[in-house]
């Protein structure tokens, strides 16, 4: 969706899509307008609550099923399980992607990782194809006057190509881009903090062979799972920056990420927003477009 900042700050309401690499302040900037009035629509949280939950608790499960003090409890319906997800806690999401390597140190066999994050890919796109619905839900039902979709990291990496250009005609779409001090320091995060990733098929299988290769593995079951994050994750802010770039060209608009920090509230963000639509707009004025 493309506009002027006039029909943007007159839009009685108001609906934005977030792209960006995760930690890159999708969700701060979301949290920074008024929860009265804006309905927060999480992409990972839908994910995690409606596409992958019955997936999620089968892990746990399978987990809790090899303690035999719970297992028992289990088998005679003496206890249940409940994933505790939240916008603010997408910890079983994670959990659940998991990470490739060594299963003695907790890492996932090739074909079990290929498994779940075909799930997480499907779980995805169904996520952003929900959009447009919760947009009149957000609306119809509860009442409130404008919507945000706080997208997951991986959303340029959705194959449909539907999702993108539905995302453009319901909502504005803002890429919230890193600079390289920024991006240097997501990738400092995830060396102290490796976090389980979605990766696109083609990209993992050339990555992994590449690691594989580099560290002298003969087999992605001697893969120390964290190091193999915490190697990968350069690679994929830069695979990822120029998929974000060509959303925001062709659907919407790019935000630098460090502005978006200065965000304090609705008027701050309503302010950013219409000075990056205004300044898209100038060069189409010179041309007499």
């Amino acid at each position: 969706m493309h506009m002027t900042a006039r029909e943007f700050l007159d839009w009685p309401h108001k609906a934005v899509t977030l792209l960006g690499m995760s930690g890159v302040g999708k969700t701060t900037l979301s949290n920074r307008l008024p929860k009265s009035n804006w309905f927060h629509y999480s992409g990972d949280y839908r994910i995690g609550t409606r596409y992958l939950d019955e997936p999620i608790l089968d892990n746990i499960k399978h987990q809790a099923m090899k303690v035999g003090f719970l297992s028992d409890l289990l088998r005679s319906d003496s206890i249940y399980i409940k994933s505790n997800i939240t916008v603010d806690n997408l910890q079983p999401v994670s959990t659940f992607l998991g990470k490739i390597g060594n299963p003695a140190r907790g890492g996932l066999a090739v074909e079990e990782f290929r498994r779940r994050q075909h799930l997480h890919h499907e779980a995805e796109v169904g996520a952003m194809k929900d959009v447009p619905r919760f947009i009149e839900k957000s609306r119809e039902i509860y009442g409130y006057d404008h919507f945000v979709n706080d997208a997951g990291g991986s959303v340029c990496e959705i194959e449909d190509p539907s999702v993108i250009p539905a995302l453009a005609e319901h909502t504005l779409i803002l890429y919230l881009r890193a600079d390289p001090n920024l991006e240097d320091e997501l990738v400092g995060r995830q060396r102290t903090d490796p976090k389980p990733l979605y990766y696109p098929e083609t990209f993992f299988d050339a990555q992994l062979a590449a690691y594989l290769e580099e560290r002298g593995l003969r087999s992605p079951d001697e893969v120390e799972p964290d190091d193999f994050v915490q190697w990968v994750f350069p690679a994929l802010v830069a695979h990822r920056r120029p998929l974000y770039g060509a959303i925001a060209r062709r659907h919407g608009y790019t935000v630098e990420a460090r502005a978006a920090e200065a965000v304090r509230d609705e008027a701050d963000f309503l302010e950013l927003v219409a000075g990056i639509l205004e300044a898209a707009a100038a060069p189409a004025r010179l041309r007499g477009v």
